[in-house]
């Protein structure tokens, strides 16, 4: 069982959590009856709530952040996470052939971005300290191109954030742990931006990272690049990302979207070259329905998020027309919801014992292990829901454990050595 402390814990939280979705859900009913339309530009983050500031040159755990707006008509945000490249391993595995280009020359890259403003104007001539790859492959240090995970943050789709200090410390752990760039996607809350306004944010970045590859390649085969051109690419990536070895990792509702976007990316394939998401890790999924299963009946009322404080959630993010427990968005087996379940990426699903969601995500890597799609679960014993990612439990030994399970399992397809299928 879950300590006492934990329990302490849960109960606050769930007070604290029911205010904010009822308040929330009072202001969407406000808007509606005086006919306000919501703005497409949305939030991606909540006042409230703790964020750690980004940080360009590589801290003390060797992991260097910036944060980028990549979208100026929406509040979509990502933070990148990128491992001292001279802590990796020694070994240079080969650049495949999709891989980003090297860059031809320096650019400035992205300034950090106001916390407190992601539109933020800033002096472009100021001094940059934090980390610039040089603009010779040669001599860069730790040429070795690396994989790339887009992660999607929990929070019941209506508060969390990619800067929050929790989601910071664990995309922290996973981009060591895996050896691999980590892009946390702050896409927009709910309710101020509905259904499908966060599920479209995880498409965009996919598409983001495809054009900052072929932005990238542009350079190198002209030889030379204008200043406009030279500024709109991401050096890090150019430096060192390799976007034929993606892999989707959401966290709680994050799950959702990952599940979404490889969907997405099946239909379209062709649209995001020379992107290649190569399996996908659904972290205790926000997944529900309108028949219960047996842990809905037996763990309705269990830690942090109960049942109906999550059915409140859902009525936030869907809109009013079209709310049901059967939304494709919510339920991953209704059927028609398409593409085939056997055109989908190898999926790890990661459960805890005492959440009540737990027998769906089960349930839908069952179904995918029947057409033949890699598809194991990893449950882990007296844990709750983001027993992996929630602030007060990061440091636990079942976080620490998880983490490695999850790095060990992703390694397998992120590895340039064998397993070479990608969707």
């Amino acid at each position: 069982m879950p300590s006492v402390a934990v329990k302490l814990y849960s109960v606050f939280f769930k007070l604290l959590l029911r205010r904010r979705l009822q308040s929330r859900l009072q202001s969407l009913s406000s808007d509606q009856s005086s006919t306000t339309s919501a703005t497409s530009f949305g939030v991606s983050s909540r006042p409230e709530e703790s964020t750690a500031p980004p940080n360009p040159s590589f801290a003390s755990d060797g992991v260097a952040t910036k944060d980028i707006h990549i979208d100026p008509l929406t509040s979509l945000s990502i933070r990148i996470f990128l491992p001292d490249p001279s802590r990796l391993s020694v070994s240079t595995p080969p650049v495949r052939r999709n891989s980003f280009p090297s860059h031809p020359h320096p650019v400035a890259p992205s300034p950090p971005s106001d916390p407190n403003n992601r539109r933020a104007s800033f002096d472009v001539t100021a001094a940059y300290t934090g980390y610039l790859p040089t603009s010779d492959p040669r001599k860069r240090v730790g040429s070795r191109r690396l994989p790339v995970i887009i992660q999607f943050h929990g929070g019941a789709f209506v508060m969390g954030s990619s800067d929050s200090a929790a989601n910071d410390l664990f995309c922290r752990r996973i981009a060591k742990l895996c050896e691999a760039i980590v892009i946390a996607v702050g896409y927009r809350l709910a309710p101020e931006s509905q259904y499908p306004a966060a599920f479209d944010d995880g498409f965009k970045v996919i598409n983001w990272i495809a054009k900052q590859a072929n932005l990238a390649g542009f350079g190198k085969s002209v030889g030379s690049m204008d200043p406009f051109g030279a500024s709109m690419v991401e050096p890090w990536l150019a430096a060192h990302a390799d976007p034929s070895r993606c892999v989707l990792l959401g966290v709680s509702c994050g799950a959702n979207i990952a599940d979404y976007v490889a969907r997405k990316l099946v239909d379209s394939r062709n649209l995001i070259d020379p992107v290649r998401v190569v399996a996908q890790v659904l972290m205790y999924p926000f997944f529900i329905g309108t028949a219960p299963t047996q842990s809905e009946l037996k763990l309705a009322n269990s830690y942090f998020y109960d049942k109906q404080m999550c059915i409140l959630a859902w009525k936030l993010v869907l809109p009013e027309n079209e709310f049901s427990l059967d939304h494709p968005a919510a339920n991953p087996l209704v059927p028609d919801r398409g593409p085939p379940l056997k055109c989908m990426p190898p999926t790890l699903t990661v459960v805890a014992e005492h959440d009540w969601m737990k027998d769906r995500g089960i349930a839908y890597s069952e179904a995918l292990r029947k057409v033949n799609v890699d598809a194991p679960v990893l449950e882990y014993k007296d844990t709750v829901h983001e027993f992996a990612t929630l602030d007060i439990l990061l440091k636990t030994p079942q976080a620490q454990a998880c983490a490695e399970d999850v790095a060990i399992w992703v390694k397998k397809y992120i590895s340039t050595r064998g397993h070479e299928l990608s969707y």
